[in-house]
């Protein structure tokens, strides 16, 4: 049973809360609450705690707010409700017919390497052509949990055979320090740093039009470029579902193509 002091408690935890989100997005009070579907002033003394919001307004300002699934969740805490969202694991029956259609993907997309990840690159799930991209790693660097983007830039993973390292690896970090900008977490700021570190300095050039390069591989001997393309799961209602992703790498030349149609053949 929570005590007066407690239940008093609750709205100014969630003033704070809201407060702080609103300013990180820079939306006014009288933008949110258009979005929200309330009025500037309700909105006004919900954040000074002065009165304390239904759980419908909560998810409506979560939205409002384009906060994660798991971040709904928390902000439905500090204002005093039970998370809305389920957070199943990966390998509960209620995912099962996702996972199967993610591998039937990825099996889709062979001859060419594909994955399916989590937030900051923890890696879930692959098919036989993500050899490509491991070929040569530390084996340290390839035991569970895999992170995919310390493997991509670490000097005993993908690093030594990346011909344009400091351009893809800083398309990596500006990625992830744009995530950290809109989802702030002092882990990633930390994983952020430690990729930092690894990668050689980059200062662009007058002709610089930005990280969306391909990547430029070295394979024995062959020279791959790839480009990478990111699937995610919008309309997801499952916190563990909303944060997977699927990223699939695709030749950005000809000659890329007939090496990895050819590797896959030799596999088969």
């Amino acid at each position: 049973m929570t005590t007066a002091a407690e239940r008093e408690a609750v709205p100014s935890q969630f003033a704070a809360q809201l407060r702080r989100w609103r300013t990180a997005r820079h939306v006014s009070q009288f933008e949110l609450a258009l979005r929200a579907g309330t009025t500037q002033r309700h909105l006004s003394f919900v954040e000074q705690g002065r009165s304390r919001p239904g759980r419908t307004l909560v998810v409506r300002l979560a939205e409002s707010l384009e906060l994660s699934l798991r971040e709904r969740n928390a902000l439905l805490l500090t204002a005093g409700y039970a998370p809305v969202y389920p957070e199943s694991r990966l390998e509960d029956t209620a995912l099962e017919p996702v996972r199967a259609a993610l591998e039937q993907i990825m099996r889709g997309h062979l001859p060419y390497p594909a994955v399916i990840a989590q937030p900051y690159g923890e890696l879930v799930a692959a098919n036989s052509a993500f050899e490509v991209l491991t070929h040569g790693a530390a084996p340290e660097l390839l035991q569970a949990p895999v992170n995919l983007l310390r493997l991509a830039v670490h000097p005993k993973g993908m690093a030594p055979r990346v011909e344009n390292l400091s351009q893809w690896g800083q398309h990596i970090v500006e990625n992830l320090r744009a995530r950290a900008l809109r989802h702030p977490d002092p882990r990633l700021e930390a994983f952020v740093a430690e990729l930092q570190g690894y990668l050689p300095a980059y200062r662009p050039g007058p002709e610089h039009i930005g990280f969306a390069v391909p990547l430029r591989l070295r394979l024995l001997e062959d020279n791959l470029q790839l480009v990478t393309t990111l699937t995610s799961f919008a309309t997801a209602a499952d916190v563990t579902l909303s944060e997977l992703h699927l990223e699939a790498f695709l030749p950005a030349d000809d000659e890329t193509a007939r090496i990895l149609q050819q590797r896959h053949a030799d596999r088969s």
